[in-house]
This record gives C-alpha cells, structure tokens and sequence, in this order.
C-alpha cells in the first residue's frame, strides 16, 4: 500500500510538472508576457471568489445547524445561566464580526479586482475609520470583560462561613479523587501534607493520626540512625541519609507544634467525623455547595461541565468554587433520554500517563436521599480504627505521650 501510494505522488509531481510547462509553450505561441496582468483572468478569480463565499457561509450555516446543539449541555446550577448567557454574547459578538467582515471581503474582491481603465486611490488615513474601528471592538470587549468579572465574582465568592453551603473537599493526586465531607458539624478538619502515609493519604488531623504519624516517623529516624552508623564517612550517602534524618525531625517537631496549637484552640479542628468517598460524588438538589480543592502532587483541574464549574487544584494551597445544582440526576436521565447518563467530574489537565481514570459519578438527589446516603458513610475515625486498631485500645495513652 505505502508502494502505491509513493507511485501516486511522484505520478502527480510529474503532471504538474507536465502542466506548468504546457502553460510556458502556449505563452509563447501567444506572444504573451507571462508577467503580464490580464483584466480576464483576474475578472475569473472574483467570480471564483464570490462562488466560494456563497460556499463558504453555507458550510458555516450547516456546521451551525448539526453541531450547534453538541457544543454545551443543558446547565445544571444556579450559576449555569449566567455563564450560558455570557458565552451566547461572545458567540454574538464573534459571529457578528465574522459575518460583516468576511461579506466586506468576498465584495471588495468582486468590485475592486484590477482593470487597465482605473487607478486605484491613495489614501494616508481615515480618522473617522480610526475611531470607528476602535470603539466599536473597545466597547464589545468592555461589555464581555465587566459581565464577565460580575459572573466569575458571584461563582467564586466566599461561601465557607454560610451555615446553609454543604462543604466539600476534593482532593486530587494521580490518579484519582477522593470527596471529604465535613462531618455533622459540616466543617472540615485540619489537614497537613506531614500526616500522610498509606492509611491516610488525605493528611488529616486527628489524635490518633497524630499518634501514628509520630511512631512512624520515630521508626523512620531509628532506622536512619542505624543505616547512618553503617555509611561510609565523609561519603555521599552519609550526607543524603542526614539530610533525611533532619527532614525527618523537622517532621516530627511540626507534628508536635501542631498538635499543641490545636489542643490550645480546642479539638474543633479534628477530622474525626469527616467522611471520605470515593468513586461517587452525592450532593443534593438546591443546596449550596462550597467545594475546596487540594492536589496532593501536581496540578490537576476539576472540571464538572454540567455545573460549568472548573478549578485548579493546586499542590500547597486550598482553591474553592461555588455551585448550587438544581437538577437530579434522574431528572437529567428524562431530559436527555438517556438512561445511563450521570453527571461527571473530570480532571482537566493533563496531568501523567494515567490521566483518564481520573473520573468520578455525582449523583445529584433530593435531600431525603442525600442524607439517607450520607447516614450510611463511614468517618475517617472509623477507617483509621480499622486500619490501625492497637491505637484505639488502652495503649492510646501511652502512644500519645511518646
């Protein structure tokens, strides 16, 4: 095949050859100037080009018409409207300037192609033009970028101390996500990069978290003291191994600071009835949601198209968006006729080779559901009992006071 197709190209490279030197021959036969403007030729080229305006705005009209409906879902919040609307001036704007431009175009073409009887006016400049062509987009522009800054405020404002907003936290590593709900009290509890391991990987703060964290890193520093006194001296591996063993009690020393402050401000601040789900994302209709965002190693991005909500999710640092959902899922089956369709949550940046999976269902239900769902999760305290029930026994104490 690849044979054939090379066969087909260098056939096609000999004929165009074969074409421009047929062109050359009958120029001469001609006594023509091949460099010469002829008013008939460029009189066929206006017409081919008017031809290919029609052409052309047909073909835009029908990509319109077939996949128009394909670009946005219907919007799902509160919110949703308002970005909508945005994005339908900007389509207004943008097609507008298109269609008078690109008509200006394929009509300057037909009337102002060359002819031998007139000369083609100079002119230095046009103010009225100059100002024309300069509100006009100045004033399109400040339409789109006021609008769109009162938009962008209104979804991105501050909802974390409203009673009413369920608060949630996504949190991003490769590849997967995971939702911290805020516990009967509806706060989050504190949470620090410090804490993670394998049987918390969220980082969340509670006494026994505190506990474990500190007989691993203590373990961790006793192993280091021992790999420390086998090492070479003065070699490279005695330097990294005590660059590890200072990170190590950096660690341990912030574990304890942390611990203190939040025994002096009171144990608000703990996670333990925080409840953390996987694989799907409950939240109920006509509730506010106040979603923060945390990434526990690059830059991923939220994205939940039915909500027209994105946001970064940024390692070191806590982002937020708020939406307000105002269709369930079962609602959104019937509307679409799909019954398989599930609102969805995306990462949207590319984030490492294995950035497809991460995906996760919302489940957006009445508020009866909801809670029904949400009485049924476990808490990060039972999870951490679970995976580590010594620290829940007499020996608590003990553990705690090393």
């Amino acid at each position: 095949m690849s044979y054939l197709l090379l066969a087909i190209a260098v056939v096609v490279v000999f004929l165009i050859i074969q074409l421009i030197r047929v062109f050359e021959l009958t120029g001469k036969l001609r006594n023509s100037d091949e460099y010469s403007i002829k008013e008939g030729p460029n009189r066929n080229r206006a017409l081919g080009w008017a031809l290919f305006g029609i052409g052309y705005f047909v073909f835009f009209i029908w990509l319109a018409v077939k996949y128009g409906p394909m670009m946005l879902p219907e919007a799902a919040s509160a919110h949703g409207e308002s970005i909508d609307l945005l994005f339908d001036i900007n389509w207004v704007i943008l097609i507008t300037a298109f269609v008078i431009t690109h008509i200006v175009l394929f009509y300057f073409v037909n009337v102002y192609y060359w002819r031998a009887n007139r000369k083609a006016d100079f002119i230095t400049h046009n103010n009225k033009l100059e100002l024309v062509w300069t509100v006009v987009p100045a004033i399109a522009l400040a339409v789109i970028v006021i609008y769109g800054l009162r938009t962008w405020n209104e979804v991105t404002g501050d909802m974390t101390a409203s009673d009413d907003a369920i608060k949630i936290e996504l949190y991003a590593k490769q590849f997967d996500w995971t939702a911290r709900y805020g516990g009967n009290d509806n706060n989050l509890g504190v949470a620090n990069f410090n804490f993670i391991n394998t049987s918390n990987p969220l980082g969340l703060i509670n006494k026994s978290s505190i506990a474990i964290r500190l007989d691993e890193l203590k373990a961790e520093l006793n192993e280091l003291e021992e790999d420390l006194t086998k090492a070479p001296k003065d070699g490279k591996k005695e330097r990294a191994i005590k660059r590890k063993i200072q990170h190590r009690k950096d660690q341990v020393a912030a574990i304890y600071a942390m611990k203190r402050n939040i025994e002096v401000n009171g144990n608000g601040a703990y996670a333990d009835d925080d409840k953390l789900v996987k694989l799907e994302l409950h939240i109920p209709v006509n509730k506010p949601v106040n979603i923060q965002m945390r990434s526990q190693d690059v830059i991923h991005s939220a994205l939940m198209p039915h909500f027209r909500a994105q946001m970064n999710c940024v390692p070191g640092m806590v982002t937020n968006f708020n939406f307000t959902p105002t269709i369930t899922t079962e609602e959104m089956k019937k509307k679409t006729g799909n019954p398989d369709f599930e609102y969805i949550l995306l990462c949207n940046k590319i984030c490492g080779t294995a950035h497809y999976n991460m995906q996760m269902n919302i489940i957006v239900e009445p508020e009866e559901e909801y809670l029904a769902w949400y009485g049924e999760q476990k808490t990060f305290n039972d999870a951490l009992m679970a995976a580590h029930p010594e620290y829940f026994e007499d020996n608590l104490a003990d553990n705690q006071s090393k």
